[in-house]
């Protein structure tokens, strides 16, 4: 097995380089919370190649004895959820999500913290759409802090739980990705998702940035053409 291209060492000088002037309990703060980063990633890892052994005719059996663990702890763990179609990019996103809501001491994953997830995705088409409309990542930014609740009392531990604004975006997300025909589920389809939950308080930030649900619709189906043809 080829050793991983990062170690301790690197995971130190990095978070010290990031976090000059903060004191010990800052940095354990802030190392607890690229470790769960971390461990996420792992896990997602994981997912993506149990996917691809299921694929291939594993069987959960087999998928079990290649984890170290019985066939009931694979499929338990592993089996298809609602993140299934999601791509990398989409599954990241989330994982940033998640971290974004620990970063602010919040009890729960908002679709804020959803929209904070795609633009900490660079590469995903919500990203080029979100920046290409406002012209500034910071200017977003900027306004989901606005909006955002104030910080919590102390950092959280283990799982974070969605809101259901948030549940309701992500199926929105499944929904407009079935209605564009599309076997995929991207950081896209999660921003019109976002915005279709109207109550939800993404969905608040985006019309106040000049976004509507229609004219994201039509932004996105062009863009997904576009990109089609030029592969083409």
């Amino acid at each position: 097995m080829s050793p991983l291209n990062i170690s301790l060492t690197d995971l130190i000088a990095r978070l010290d380089e990031e976090l000059p002037d903060a004191d010990d309990l800052a940095r354990v703060s802030e190392a607890r919370l690229r470790a769960q980063t971390l461990s996420d990633l792992g896990d997602q890892l994981v997912d993506h190649y149990v996917r691809k052994a299921r694929q291939a005719g594993a069987s959960w059996s087999e998928v079990g004895d290649a984890i170290g663990v019985s066939k009931q702890a694979a499929q338990q763990r592993h089996a298809p959820n609602v993140f299934e179609r999601f791509t990398d990019l989409n599954r990241h996103s989330i994982v940033l999500a998640q971290e974004a809501a620990r970063a602010h001491k919040h009890d729960f994953i908002g679709t804020e913290h959803i929209l904070l997830g795609l633009l900490g995705e660079p590469r995903g088409l919500a990203y080029e759409v979100l920046v290409a409309k406002t012209e500034s990542e910071r200017r977003i930014r900027d306004a989901i802090e606005e909006a955002m609740p104030p910080a919590g009392q102390k950092a959280l531990r283990g799982h974070i739980a969605f809101r259901p604004e948030s549940k309701q975006a992500i199926e929105q997300a499944l929904h407009a990705s079935a209605d564009l025909g599309h076997d995929w589920v991207g950081t896209e389809h999660m921003l019109l998702g976002l915005i279709r939950v109207e109550e939800g308080l993404a969905a608040q930030i985006l019309r106040n940035l000049g976004f509507t649900s229609d004219e994201l619709h039509e932004t996105v189906t062009t863009e997904i053409a576009r990109r089609s043809a030029a592969r083409g």
